[in-house]
């Protein structure tokens, strides 16, 4: 028996490959919509432009970013073997766009009233990664 064998017959975890460049820009102080422009398809970048919408009252502006973010990264995780479920363990840190681009979406949609997009992507947050789901609130 191999050591990384699911014990639950499960899908085995997605580990996203690693995505550097976007993560030191952000981290160094370059503007989210800046990466997000030159990296378009790092959910990480677009998850942070949803915070701060979020964070300034604009929900509907940190709704789309947060898709955005959210769908760029269902094609990362299809890109990388995932079929639809299974763990995105949030310890894995090129994982942690995409879980937060699902939080900020979970969030912007409650807050405007769209229960059941709430209760599916806060849902999907727990199944993928309940340190993500804990994490984040």
């Amino acid at each position: 028996m191999s050591i990384h064998e699911n014990l639950l017959g499960g899908p085995p975890p997605t580990h996203l490959p690693d995505d550097p460049e976007p993560r030191e820009l952000l981290a160094n102080g370059t503007a989210p919509a800046d990466v997000a422009a030159k990296y378009p398809t790092s959910s990480l970048a677009w998850a942070q432009l949803a915070d701060e919408a979020f964070e300034r009252g604009s929900v509907m502006e940190s709704y789309a970013y947060a898709r955005t973010g959210y769908h760029r990264g269902l094609d990362a995780l299809r890109r990388n073997g995932w079929k639809g479920h299974g763990p995105v363990p949030w310890e894995h840190e090129p994982n942690r766009g995409f879980l937060r681009a699902l939080h900020a979406l979970a969030r912007a949609a409650g807050s405007i009233g769209e229960q059941e997009e709430y209760e599916r992507c806060s849902q999907f947050l727990k199944d993928s990664s309940p340190t993500a789901a804990q994490t984040l609130g």
